[in-house]
């Protein structure tokens, strides 16, 4: 280093001491001045005249290598995607994230391929390396933490692959979120590993020891992640996509654990990019938990998704209440949309939906009421009378499992006649699959309030309630609820299958089966189960929203309870 020693006169050195080379201590004389009559003229230390505005060589040449990365540096690829009808990684960026707020990590990196590239054409082709990484702010309120970190495939460079500096990149941006406990948004969008980054094959044999995808399932059940697909998303890039709570995707996107070439070289025929999990597959099989029209709707969806899991919202308005009173119909044969419930029950504007395609005897949706995000689930009577299958079971499961590893109180709106039962149920595994239910449900952290619309019957119904009426934080009904063991009828036929059976009549027999089921019924009615002490109050449907808030009302969260990761599946 070199340090200026002002002398203090004006004058002339005449000597210099010690000499070159040699140590110098405290105290000793480096060089004596012969002064002269000259005044020095007085600086004022406080002036400072530097042109802010000048770019000096080095911050130039920093300055030019980021923007060598950025859109404009590549119009013809930039045409491409959206000639395709995307946009690109850094455009989705800036609309998920607010303005100006996201900071990238690692621009620099390229590919691994300067083997066989021009160190050039690897800055302009394939800038960061085919993934954008960094932290923004997406959403919340006013003194709610939202930074979450992005991770973001480019398409446009080299298809989006996992190449060997995009590992490093990405590992170490997960590091960083695990730390400080950020949410992860995963533009998942690409091929899948990289065979082309040759200046890594000397220290690399296979790759298999890249901590990428322990990682990001670490995070699982420790911070919210959502994984968007807004085009063609196969291998190591699917696996991420689905370790994720949540995934998001456009109608045109494929998803599959493998793409074209890999397939064909499997032995496994040759197909299109677009016959690989297309949307009308991976929606209905319950992989993909929302699908959207376009870029901007996932990255809408992405936002919506995200603020659930970002604290209160003081500024909410609901509907008229009194609705509730009339959306469950006398007569409990007839059946209802449970999503017109869900929507009036809920703050306005504030349902989001997963998995809508899949298992449609079960709903599972994020709401707000009074502006508190929690998680509902609740039963279709318009699909097998709202009974549980497998897939509905495991549905409500892996929902429940969400709710709890983040902390969202869960309300369940209950109107089933049971698990659905049959040789037909019991060759899906359904005495595994419906046990779950009763698993994660007797160990949730978060409280449960449970509503009765309509029917409340059997192993169901317990499970529908965390495993029986006594494990909520209240159990409630309509007027219109019913319980019971077992469905009515079915009761009936089984307990009186004698009396039955010795009526000749069919006309005699009919009315007095009728007659049996009205007693069962009369019995089972929610208002006298309450009388009973098996379910806490039978109220004005109106009263529900107020309810469920009392009810609610105290610990959030048992944090005794071990913390848990949240299934795949």
């Amino acid at each position: 280093m070199e340090h200026p020693v002002a002398a203090g006169v004006a004058g002339t050195l005449v000597q210099v001491s010690p000499a070159v080379g040699d140590q110098v201590r405290v105290d000793d004389v480096l060089a004596t001045v012969a002064a002269t009559d000259h005044v020095v003229p007085h600086t004022d230390a406080t002036t400072d005249d530097t042109d802010l505005d000048h770019i000096r060589p080095d911050l130039a040449a920093v300055l030019g290598r980021k923007a060598v990365t950025l859109d404009a540096s590549r119009p013809e690829a930039v045409t491409k995607r959206h000639t395709g009808g995307h946009r690109t990684a850094r455009e989705n960026i800036a609309a998920l994230t607010e303005p100006r707020s996201f900071v990238e990590y690692g621009s620099f990196p390229v590919a691994a391929q300067r083997g066989r590239r021009e160190l050039e054409e690897l800055i302009a082709m394939t800038p960061a390396d085919g993934i954008v990484t960094g932290i923004g702010r997406i959403g919340a309120q006013a003194q709610q933490r939202s930074e979450c970190l992005v991770l973001a495939y480019d398409y446009t460079v080299l298809a989006g692959t996992q190449g060997y500096f995009n590992h490093k990149k990405t590992d170490r941006a997960l590091r960083i979120a695990r730390a400080q406990g950020l949410p992860v948004v995963l533009l998942a969008e690409g091929g899948g590993g990289r065979p082309g980054d040759v200046d890594a094959t000397h220290i690399v044999a296979s790759g298999l020891d890249v901590e990428t995808f322990a990682s990001m399932a670490r995070l699982s059940g420790r911070v919210p992640t959502v994984a968007v697909v807004t085009g063609r998303c196969f291998a190591g890039n699917a696996a991420l996509a689905g370790v994720c709570d949540v995934l998001i995707a456009t109608r045109d996107s494929t998803i599959g654990m493998a793409g074209p070439a890999m397939v064909e070289g499997g032995g496994l025929g040759r197909f299109a990019a677009e016959e690989i999990g297309p949307m009308s597959v991976q929606t209905r099989n319950g992989v993909v938990d929302v699908v959207v029209d376009d870029d901007e709707a996932a990255m809408a969806a992405a936002r919506d998704y995200l603020s659930y899991f970002q604290g209160a919202q003081g500024d909410w308005r609901a509907g008229d209440q009194r609705r509730l009173r009339h959306l469950v119909p006398e007569k409990r044969k007839t059946p209802y949309d449970v999503r017109a419930v869900v929507r009036a029950l809920a703050d306005e504007d504030a349902v989001f939906e997963l998995r809508a395609a899949f298992a449609p005897g079960a709903i599972t949706a994020l709401v707000r009421i009074e502006g508190v995000p929690m998680g509902l689930i609740a039963n279709n009577p318009g699909h097998l009378g709202g009974a549980i299958d497998s897939d509905a079971a495991d549905k409500l499961a892996r929902f429940l499992q969400l709710c709890d590893a983040h902390g969202l109180p869960i309300v369940s709106l209950c109107d089933t006649p049971g698990f659905m039962v049959g040789p037909d149920a019991e060759r899906t595994g359904s005495v595994r699959h419906v046990s779950r239910l009763f698993v994660i449900g007797a160990n949730l952290r978060v409280p449960v309030v449970t509503v009765v619309l309509r029917k409340a019957y059997g192993l169901g119904a317990q499970a529908m309630a965390g495993g029986g009426f006594r494990e909520t934080a209240a159990t409630l009904a309509w007027p219109t609820g019913e319980v019971g063991a077992m469905g009515l009828e079915g009761a009936v036929r089984l307990g009186y299958a004698t009396e039955l059976a010795a009526l000749t009549d069919d006309d005699a027999r009919a009315r007095r089966f009728d007659e049996l089921v009205e007693r069962a019924y009369e019995q089972g009615r929610a208002i006298n189960a309450a009388m009973l002490g098996e379910i806490d109050e039978v109220i004005d449907p109106a009263e529900t929203r107020d309810r469920i808030r009392t009810a609610l009302a105290g610990k959030a969260i048992d944090a005794n309870r071990a913390y848990r990761f949240v299934d795949t599946w």
